[in-house]
């Protein structure tokens, strides 16, 4: 059936109940008024008519809200509602707009459709009421409203409860922002006010705080609440506590990435294995059949030089190999508290000589974040990575000068993070940004330079279970930023 068509038959259907709203008028179908018994003359088809004579007083309010919305901000909705018949006889229709069926012939029209329900009485609508409150409290749903003119705010008893309030305890507006994580204040604000001021409702999900400063995350949904002037008077909306659904997705997006990571950690172990090590193996292979060739001794002797340089570099790249399956090994290592002064006091000492000799100036800041439980020698070997690459790649021109500086990332669950910037040679993040984590992967011409470091680091990073990113700009530094 075609659209219009489906139209046409909806029209037609005496049973099909239809509010049609354009810019300036209102309509409401025949079917609509004689299913409430009335005749034509009866009605005036306005907003005020239908909520002071139609419209069950405790529908009234909500109803309200969200025709103005629908209006507004074009917010589709569906709502139970008891309609008031000639007879003076309630009776029970779900209303509701629809955005894929319209029958509305005028550019900007909205429809409101009315369907009848099964239930005709208003006591049975009303024995409802315990089933609301049964959903609410299994799927933790908390009502709330803010009263603009009385300045007041109120809560139910779920929300209360949620909140971890007692239940005498009596909401206020100035507490607004402390319902709510500091990383998400802005937020917060930016939905309410909004809200409040135009008429637009939220539905976000956000990061909230208890009575007992406990973090969880929660569904805030509201809408305004319109006087008969159409002004806003005020917000309704509910929380719902959505924390162990966040959570287990957050978990699934680090798992994911966890996972990305490894396999690219895979990838790399295997094109050591069947490129580097067959690389060794045939250049053996090779050297070896040549000495067989030769008759003369001293050729022989000069060949058995290259076995050795051979050699020596298959046991440097299965010593790099077997350093990466360390790492996953020791992943499990018992963490203790790791200061951060500490160990970049340890790793100074260590290569005190480089720094010295390059004139090096390190500037550390920890007054934020102190110490993190880690394994030590991870965090060792981290910062001796990052200080001797930013020494080794340092500008031609200028003295090295290293920021090393914690903090906390109070967007991402408080983690912390670690933060290594330099006033380096910079990287090339176009050609090489998708690289710089790669194993044997070197971006500067620096003899010395092999491509292990940032490898092995970012392994021990992820191993337990942190990220590391790095930024830079060619010939102004590099910064990298490791979360715990």
């Amino acid at each position: 059936m075609t659209e219009s068509a489906l139209k046409e038959k909806l029209i037609s259907n005496s049973d099909y109940c239809y509010w049609e709203l354009n810019d300036n008028t209102s309509y409401w179908s025949k079917a609509f008024i004689n299913n409430l018994g009335y005749q034509p003359n009866d009605v005036t088809i306005k907003l005020d008519f239908f909520l002071n004579n139609i419209i069950h007083e405790d529908y009234r309010a909500p109803f309200k809200d969200n025709f103005y919305n629908l209006v507004r901000h074009d917010v589709d909705f569906k709502q139970n509602v008891l309609l008031r018949s000639k007879e003076g006889k309630y009776l029970e229709y779900v209303c509701k707009t629809n955005e894929d069926i319209t029958i509305d012939s005028k550019e900007n029209s909205k429809t409101i459709f009315f369907f009848k329900s099964k239930l005709n009485t208003h006591e049975k609508v009303r024995g409802g009421t315990f089933y609301y409150h049964e959903t609410a409290m299994m799927t933790s749903t908390g009502s709330w409203y803010i009263d603009f003119e009385k300045k007041k705010s109120y809560w139910d008893h779920i929300t209360r409860k949620i909140l971890e309030y007692p239940e005498d305890f009596i909401p206020s507006l100035k507490m607004g922002l402390k319902l709510y994580a500091k990383e998400h204040h802005a937020l917060a604000t930016n939905v309410f006010m909004e809200c409040g001021m135009s008429g637009k409702p939220f539905d976000v999900e956000i990061l909230m705080v208890t009575a007992h400063n406990r973090k969880f995350w929660a569904r805030a949904m509201g809408k305004p609440v319109f006087n008969d002037n159409k002004e806003i008077i005020g917000l309704r909306g509910v929380f719902q506590d959505i924390d162990d659904v966040k959570q287990k997705e957050i978990n699934l997006e680090r798992t994911s990435e966890i996972i990305a990571s490894q396999n690219s950690r895979l990838f790399n172990f295997a094109h050591i294995v069947s490129h580097n090590l067959r690389s060794h193996s045939s250049n053996l292979s090779l050297i070896v059949q040549l000495i067989d060739d030769m008759d003369s001794v001293e050729e022989k002797l000069e060949l058995m030089d290259n076995i050795k340089d051979v050699s020596d570099s298959l046991n440097t790249t299965i010593e790099h190999l077997n350093e990466v399956v360390t790492i996953q090994t020791n992943a499990d290592q018992h963490r203790e508290k790791v200061s951060f002064a500490a160990t970049l006091n340890q790793v100074c000492t260590s290569i005190s000589q480089i720094i010295s000799t390059n004139n090096v100036t390190i500037l550390p800041d920890f007054s934020e974040v102190k110490d993190v439980d880690y394994i030590p020698a991870y965090m060792d070997s981290i910062l001796l990575n990052l200080l001797t690459n930013a020494i080794k790649y340092k500008h031609v021109d200028r003295d090295p000068i290293i920021t090393v500086k914690t903090s906390v990332d109070y967007k991402d669950n408080d983690r912390v993070v670690l933060e290594v910037k330099d006033n380096g040679a910079g990287i090339d993040m176009e050609k090489f940004g998708d690289k710089v984590f790669g194993m044997y992967k070197t971006f500067h011409y620096n003899k010395d330079a092999v491509g292990i470091g940032l490898f092995i680091t970012k392994n021990q990073i992820e191993s337990l279970n942190g990220e590391i990113k790095v930024n830079s700009i060619l010939n102004e530094g590099t910064t990298f930023t490791i979360k715990f």
